[in-house]
């Protein structure tokens, strides 16, 4: 894809919570290192969307608020996992917005930033209330995370080969209560930061929305807001260059494309980590079913994976 048409073009990139560190300072510099990469895509005539991950970070907070909880001097009440992921979504975004204007400044791009902390509904039967599947939080060794679940009452689960972390219900996001909001941003210009930590689910009953204890996969959530704003395309940046079938082994083979049924045949063949890669080609596979065009692609690459030269592109 030449650089000329991209201009104009919409663009959801969603970054990875795990890529953004384990502590603010840390996370301040990593995404000043993004804002780089997304001021580049602007300055290219890119409408940008950017939606991010909360992983490490809201099992941060979560653990926080448990621990202090517990001091009866401190008198902190515990926190729902909910309101921690909002609280992710705030001080995430607040971050990102600082480092792209400062970014924007720097390359003397005339652009505003907006973000939205974002809902999503999901649905109070969904199956995943009864199988937690998502791990957030830091990774513990196999004795420390038995020794949390024990102290906490909390599940844990290995992680992809990664460490074991806290696993909490993942329902499917169904819809996002701010899209109108999103897109008149949009339209007004704006650099939209959004669904943050795959948005803070809620149920709705008769127009009444309730948050509910759950986290949303962000990359689920991307692909439906990509579809619902129209994307072009949809930008899922992780900490590999392309996605690969038969990995760490001899025979491993990375991939510049995939169609939507071959993607969906390597699903199926067990070719990707459940907590790692699986769940970024799936949402890659939803996107692409609607028309557009998904990228996988690691953060340095992402204006490269935009232009066409680099990443794996999922496609009907």
């Amino acid at each position: 894809m030449l650089q000329s048409e991209l201009d104009g073009k919409r663009v959801v990139v969603a970054l990875g919570g795990n890529a953004l560190g384990d502590a603010p300072g840390e996370q301040l510099k990593l995404l000043e290192g993004a804002s780089k990469n997304l001021a580049r895509m602007v300055k290219e005539g890119i409408n940008v969307v950017v939606t991010h991950g909360n992983g490490p970070q809201v099992g941060i907070i979560d653990e926080a608020f448990e621990v202090a909880s517990k001091d009866k001097d401190a008198q902190v009440p515990p926190m729902p996992l909910s309101d921690c992921n909002a609280m992710s979504q705030g001080y995430i975004g607040a971050q990102l917005s600082c480092a792209l204007r400062n970014e924007f400044h720097r390359q003397d791009i005339m652009r505003e930033v907006a973000n939205v902390p974002t809902h999503v509904v999901v649905d109070a039967d969904d199956p995943a209330f009864k199988d937690y599947e998502k791990p957030i939080g830091a990774f513990m060794t196999e004795a420390e995370a038995r020794a949390f679940a024990k102290a906490t009452g909390y599940q844990v689960r290995e992680d992809s080969g990664r460490g074991w972390r806290r696993v909490v219900p993942s329902p499917v996001p169904q819809d996002i209560v701010e899209l109108e909001t999103v897109r008149d941003l949009m339209e007004d210009g704006c650099v939209v930061i959004a669904a943050g930590g795959g948005g803070i689910p809620v149920t709705v009953r008769d127009g009444v929305h309730t948050a509910v204890d759950a986290i949303v996969d962000k990359d689920l959530t991307s692909a439906i807001l990509a579809w619902r704003v129209r994307a072009d395309i949809l930008v899922i940046l992780t900490a590999v260059d392309r996605v690969c079938i038969n990995w760490g082994k001899p025979d491993q083979k990375s991939l510049a494309e995939m169609t939507v049924a071959e993607a969906e045949r390597y699903c199926e063949e067990g070719h990707f980590a459940p907590g790692s890669m699986l769940p970024k080609v799936r949402a890659a596979v939803s996107f692409a079913k609607t028309g557009g065009q998904a990228i996988i692609a690691s953060l340095a690459q992402a204006g490269a994976a935009v232009r066409g030269e680099a990443g794996t592109v999922v496609h009907l």
